[in-house]
């Protein structure tokens, strides 16, 4: 009997087991085809990320240049003074925008020592041979410390027939910049590509960039800003300080005039890719010099050759070509260059934008708000030696607004002539003080004006 029951206990616990069993297979296919469904899902899970992984490795990108204009990779010349920038006052432009108040003030201490023939020496930017009146300079000692003593003129622009090799330069620009209480510019064209006085020169040791139109098809900033720093690189280990570069102008087509050398036909990327490059430059220590206002990507003609001019309209020049200028503006360019280009839907007439003070003035100090140094193009182009002598188009452009004349057909009859200018109340003082001032707070800005060596000359004296 007790057998028996034994049997029975151990086949109810073998029908309870099987029983549990089914009961768990049949919740287990209940809920396999939930999960199922959920798996299909992906999209939702992922936001489609991990569909497209080639996103993540080749950005589109044209898309920053659209609308606002995206921010230099690197910061401007940083402030170490403390100070707060300077705001624009309504209706005007910024005192000296980018300049800090430790520059200004050493600008300003320095203005008070010159004599006016002093001050207006700073205003010619010129060859080395214009000043010692050699053929050929590729030295410098004491003749050209006598010659720069009796014409201490604001800057010296150097082409491939000055630079021999990489010791010659070297010591050539370093004897030059000793010679100068004041401090010199020592400028360059060296903007990649076809304008490249340092890198098509082997013997110089300078790596060697691109034309500009390549980085503007690339239209990566990041390539443009390593450009900029490779060109300050080279220029700085050499002893050059300004670089005539960058050039702004918005080229209309493969066969403008400007061609290769500017970014692109579109504005907004020239803009954006011009400010990089300024911005570049002025980080590796030297002076850009924007180029060349109001625009030459459409120009009708070389103004090397002769007259030359761009028909565009107020309105067609500010939707375009104005936007790479008004960019590296608005970030404290320190130098703009003026073209010869004459504007007659603008001005009225023929004058060459750098001696018209609508175009120099009204516009470009004015309009655009630029309050730094205003350059002219070289003043030996056909387009000014055929119509002005020298003493004529100088006066005419500093009567326009512009600060400094680059390379007159005669240094010293431009000289004298803005002297009698001066003498006879065609231009005054003042005027000139306002220039020589703007000229000072640049250079004081990028350590070329000194108080170490203004005092030094003062003790000297």
């Amino acid at each position: 009997m007790k057998h028996r029951h034994s049997h029975i206990l151990s086949a109810a616990v073998v029908i309870l087991s099987l029983a549990l069993v089914a009961g768990a297979v049949w919740l287990l296919c209940r809920t396999l085809p939930q999960k199922r469904q959920a798996d299909t899902v992906e999209t939702l899970q992922t936001d489609g990320v991990f569909e497209q992984p080639s996103a993540t490795v080749a950005p589109e990108r044209e898309d920053p240049y659209e609308g606002e204009l995206p921010a230099v990779p690197q910061p401007d010349t940083p402030d170490t003074s403390g100070e707060p920038a300077p705001q624009t006052p309504a209706g005007g432009s910024a005192s000296g925008a980018g300049i800090s108040e430790e520059s200004r003030r050493l600008a300003a201490q320095a203005l008070e020592t010159m004599t006016l023939e002093e001050k207006l020496w700073q205003l010619f930017f010129v060859t080395p041979e214009a000043v010692t009146g050699v053929e050929t300079a590729t030295r410098a000692g004491e003749a050209t410390r006598d010659a720069l003593e009796q014409m201490p003129v604001g800057g010296l622009i150097y082409f491939s027939q000055n630079l021999e090799d990489r010791e010659q330069v070297v010591e050539m620009l370093a004897n030059t910049a000793s010679y100068s209480r004041i401090g010199l510019f020592l400028g360059i064209d060296e903007e990649g590509g076809t304008v490249s006085r340092l890198g098509q020169n082997a013997a110089l040791q300078a790596d060697s960039v691109g034309p500009m139109r390549d980085y503007g098809d690339a239209a990566d900033p990041a390539a443009v800003y390593d450009a900029g720093q490779i060109i300050a690189n080279s220029l700085t280990a050499l002893g050059f300080n300004l670089d005539f570069a960058p050039v702004a102008d918005v080229a209309s087509g493969s066969s403008a005039v400007i061609g290769s050398r500017a970014f692109s036909t579109d504005a907004s990327l020239c803009a954006s890719l011009v400010r990089v490059m300024t911005g570049s430059l002025t980080d590796g220590g030297v002076v850009p010099c924007l180029k060349h206002f109001p625009g030459y990507g459409s120009a009708s003609g070389d103004d090397h050759d002769g007259p030359a001019s761009v028909d565009k309209t107020l309105e067609e020049l500010e939707a375009c070509d104005f936007l790479p200028f008004r960019a590296a503006i608005d970030d404290g360019a320190p130098v703009v260059m003026v073209s010869h280009l004459a504007a007659p839907n603008v001005t009225g007439g023929d004058t060459p934008s750098d001696l018209s003070s609508v175009i120099v003035t009204d516009i470009l100090r004015n309009k655009l708000g630029f309050s730094n140094v205003i350059i002219t193009d070289s003043q030996q182009m056909a387009s000014i030696t055929g119509s002005y002598t020298a003493a004529e188009a100088a006066v005419g452009a500093l009567k326009a607004g512009a600060d400094m004349i680059l390379m007159p057909a005669g240094l010293q009859p431009a000289y004298d002539g803005v002297l009698a200018a001066v003498q006879s109340g065609t231009l005054t003082e003042q005027r000139i003080d306002e220039s020589v001032l703007r000229i000072l707070q640049v250079k004081a800005q990028y350590g070329i004006l000194t108080a170490a060596a203004l005092n030094s000359g003062d003790d000297n004296s």
